[in-house]
């Protein structure tokens, strides 16, 4: 799945901006542009909002690339329940190693809801 950044910096791409144009356009430093492309931070509201307008993207399609609240639930999740702690590690790991695939991964966490759960 693409991340926000990622989403913008292709959209950049397709309007054909420089990350430093784009930056003085939305009226925002060029590194903090870079930080949001990168994923090590994300937009704020307003930000989010003049991206989408200059981008000519519908705002819920910047939207729904926000995950921070997933993730600050995740962490917590995860400092309540060693165990799970533990499980998430290893399949991180899993992962890291080329034992499993993100979408093997996310199957994991979400079974389809076609299947029982039980059976």
């Amino acid at each position: 799945m693409q991340t926000l950044g990622e989403f913008i910096r292709k959209k950049r791409d397709e309007a054909d901006l420089s990350l430093r144009e784009l930056a003085r356009r939305l009226e925002i430093t060029a590194p903090y542009l870079s930080d949001i492309e990168l994923g090590r931070r994300f937009p704020s509201d307003a930000v989010r909002a003049k991206i989408a307008s200059f981008l000519n993207i519908p705002i819920a399609e910047l939207e729904k690339f926000d995950t921070r609240g997933s993730i600050t639930d995740l962490k917590r999740f995860l400092n309540m329940s060693p165990s799970l702690g533990v499980a998430f590690r290893n399949a991180v790991d899993d992962v890291n190693e080329g034992k499993m695939s993100l979408e093997e991964l996310a199957k994991k966490l979400k079974p389809d809801p076609g299947k029982n759960e039980q059976g």
